[in-house]
């Protein structure tokens, strides 16, 4: 991982003091070195190493755009960063011999120029564990309690990230500055930030609301930026009977909600599923914090209009919801919505999205199985404007949603789909569906015989299904 990527805030010159941390205490390392950072004598050489940094960084920067006349690149501010921090070490070891002090070794000062680096132009404490790619999830409980998963599902315990509660404040509010072009609060006012980093990876922050009112935090990474079902099928998600009913159902332009619970895989499943689409269809996707990337690949999405909400600024004006950003989407022309996750009243706009002509729309949400899907999607319907009760919510739910499709993440067989459901109706408290995939004893979806729809299955077939895939209950899973 780098520091920020073009197009970035960072990269406006005129912006970059109020990414820099103002604390002059150290981010403390000493989980990653075998040297005390809090030696005098590193010390003194970070302290040094960071202030020339901080006061040569705009300039020398400003002067490589002039010369160059292009944008500075994360890796361009890198370099630069490099020979200013050369630079600043003779200075600094010239003056240590003149006042008669020792100097630190070699493998320090290399070191301590990288934090550096890290510190004012990375992710400080974080770096280590994001520049791992064994590191799927990382949980700060307060700046020195801090839990790694790895992809493999092993956990442990890491060094701090921080050197302390106030320092781990400032980094957030400075990854937060970095991540987004709208001002991002993150105080006592507004204590809980929500952005996407600059590898793609999502982090969730608060405040004041823990206990002792540290600050805590939660990163998630996804391991599969893009994805394709034969991708998946590699991976053991889906067979490749599941992989070609998927691709009809996104060919014949079905609704599909994708569940499952934390980590189960459901963005990944659902780029997959959207590379599956034409490449010029038009697309709108709603999120609270950016996270599908479909627009990255033009040559996969070439039509992409991606929309974040927006939280109250300090005057409490300029909030912009989920439910509001699925309204404007079906004003910009789109042939399928996909909201990011469904988290409470945009369940209402998106089901008319579905309902309306926007066929082979998406959303993803959580839910511990295909079942509770409808239950969620009414909890979430109440607490909308509407308020529309239980029967007229299921009607709605009943004439958008054809297909859920859920995932589960298992200790043998990892993150696999397990159950597919398809919509048929309502009978007023219940969304009726029947369940054409169920999970066999080993958690993995298997085709129930004759549970699909006559008239749907016509459809799919038209979409170039082969109907004799619902005929494998053992299905073709690779060993």
């Amino acid at each position: 991982m780098t520091g920020p990527q073009d197009g970035d805030p960072s990269h406006d010159i005129t912006n970059i003091h109020r990414f820099l941390p103002t604390t002059n205490e150290s981010v403390a390392r000493e989980g990653h070195s075998g040297t005390s950072a809090g030696s005098e004598t590193v010390t003194r050489l970070r302290g040094r190493l960071r202030e020339s940094l901080r006061s040569a960084l705009p300039a020398c920067v400003e002067e490589h755009q002039r010369r160059t006349g292009i944008p500075v690149t994360a890796t361009a501010r890198r370099e630069i960063a490099r020979k200013i921090l050369a630079e600043a070490l003779t200075a600094h070891s010239e003056a240590e011999l003149m006042a008669n002090h020792p100097l630190a070794d070699r493998g320090d000062e290399q070191r301590v120029i990288g934090e550096v680096i890290d510190e004012l132009l990375g992710l400080a404490g974080l770096q280590p564990l994001l520049d791992d790619p064994a590191v799927e999830t990382v949980n700060a409980n307060r700046f020195d309690e801090v839990f790694v998963q790895y992809r493999d599902g092993r956990r442990a315990q890491v060094a701090p990230i921080a050197a302390s509660n106030d320092e781990l404040t400032e980094l957030v509010r400075m990854l937060a500055a970095r991540a987004s072009s709208q001002e991002r609060r993150f105080d006592y006012g507004s204590p809980i930030v929500h952005v996407q980093l600059p590898g793609g990876e999502r982090l969730c922050a608060v405040m004041g609301v823990t206990a002792g009112g540290v600050t805590a935090l939660s990163i998630r990474r996804h391991g599969y930026l893009t994805a394709t079902l034969p991708q998946l099928r590699e991976r053991g998600t889906v067979d490749a009977g599941l992989a070609e009913f998927l691709r009809a159902l996104v060919h014949a332009r079905k609704n599909l909600l994708i569940t499952g619970g934390t980590g189960a895989g459901k963005t990944t499943l659902l780029r997959a599923l959207a590379a599956e689409m034409d490449p010029f269809e038009r697309l709108v996707t709603i999120e609270d914090a950016f996270e599908l990337g479909l627009e990255r690949d033009p040559d996969i999405h070439a039509d992409v209009t991606a929309l974040q909400s927006r939280d109250p600024n300090i005057e409490g004006a300029g909030e912009i919801s989920s439910a509001e950003l699925v309204r404007l989407g079906l004003r910009l022309s789109p042939d399928r919505v996909i909201v990011g996750e469904i988290r409470g009243p945009e369940v209402i706009p998106m089901c008319n999205a579905m309902s309306q002509g926007n066929d082979g729309s998406m959303a993803t949400l959580h839910a511990s199985s295909s079942a509770i899907a409808f239950t969620r999607l009414a909890a979430y319907a109440a607490q909308s404007v509407e308020r529309l009760p239980l029967e007229a919510t299921n009607l709605l739910v009943a004439s958008a949603v054809h297909f859920v499709v859920h995932l589960a993440r298992t200790r043998e067989a990892g993150r696999v789909v397990s159950s597919i459901r398809e919509v048929v109706g309502a009978d007023g408290p219940q969304v009726i569906s029947n369940e054409i995939y169920r999970p066999g004893t080993d958690h993995r979806a298997r085709p129930v015989a004759g549970a699909l729809r006559a008239d749907t299955l016509a459809d799919l077939i038209d979409a170039g299904f082969d109907p004799a895939v619902l005929e494998r209950p053992e299905g073709w899973w690779p060993r």
